[in-house]
């Protein structure tokens, strides 16, 4: 068995076993939840008036993709608290110190520490997206945006964890660790506004903002151009991540 693998279980069940998690957990989904039936009745009330236009917007079109819209901004915050402990918990309870002298690598710590914190992020979208999934008993949904919403949220999250891990790896505080993941989001989430106020929405600028690569997955589109720019902050992420642990593990030696 990997030493990734073993770690990564380990994230898995010090996060399950922390209430804060659990109830971070809870919060998040009564929040969607509420939103979700909000959205619901509206959609039936406008749907006798909808059902006389042409082209008109379905179920998918308003309930749906609003609500995993909507998860996908908390994400912004939720995801810098789940992984602020992942490394900067060890660095405090000096657990680190032998975990490098064991001789596990850094990469194998950092992938271990990633996607056991991932793992906890994947159950919270499985949460949020059995909520619109559950209208297909009773409705028709557009079930190829609907995967292809899912798929920009994983990749989305994928990318905001790799960046959590890096700002846990960067500091021994928890909470300075969640604010330095939450800044860096936001300002990936931001970057492009000033540029876009400006009229201009095909710049450099644009291209490194968060917003232009996950929106147009919430229209159906599936573009690798958009796959690989998640794919290169989460490993950017990592590698610096990786980085970090190798001058800790200098340091310590």
């Amino acid at each position: 068995m990997s030493a990734s693998f073993l770690i990564a279980r380990h994230e898995w069940r010090r996060l399950a076993a922390q209430p804060f998690a659990w109830l971070l957990a809870a919060i998040v989904v009564a929040l969607m939840a509420w939103q979700f039936l909000l959205a619901l009745e509206a959609f039936l009330e406008l749907a006798p008036k909808l059902g006389s236009l042409k082209d008109a917007p379905g179920v998918t079109d308003i309930v749906a993709i609003p609500l995993l819209r909507s998860f996908s901004n908390l994400l912004m915050l939720l995801v810098p608290l789940i992984t602020m402990r992942a490394i900067a918990s060890e660095r405090r309870a000096h657990s680190l110190v032998l975990l490098l002298a064991a001789g596990v690598g850094n990469v194998r710590v950092v992938l271990g520490k990633y996607f056991g914190a991932l793992a906890f992020v994947m159950v919270l979208i499985l949460l949020i997206a059995a909520m619109p999934l559950a209208l297909a008993f009773g409705t028709s949904l557009d079930v190829g945006r609907l995967a292809a919403a899912l798929i920009g949220l994983v990749m989305f999250a994928a990318a905001l964890t790799a960046i959590g891990i890096l700002c846990s790896a960067w500091t021994a505080q928890p909470a300075l660790a969640a604010a330095a993941a939450f800044a860096i989001t936001s300002l990936l989430a931001i970057v492009d506004a000033g540029a876009r106020l400006k009229g201009v929405d095909s710049s450099g600028i644009n291209y490194i903002a968060l917003p232009t690569h996950i929106e147009p997955f919430f229209r159906g589109l599936v573009s690798s151009i958009d796959i690989v720019y998640f794919v290169i902050v989460a490993v950017v992420a990592l590698a610096f991540a990786a980085k970090r642990l190798d001058r800790l593990r200098s340091e310590a030696d």
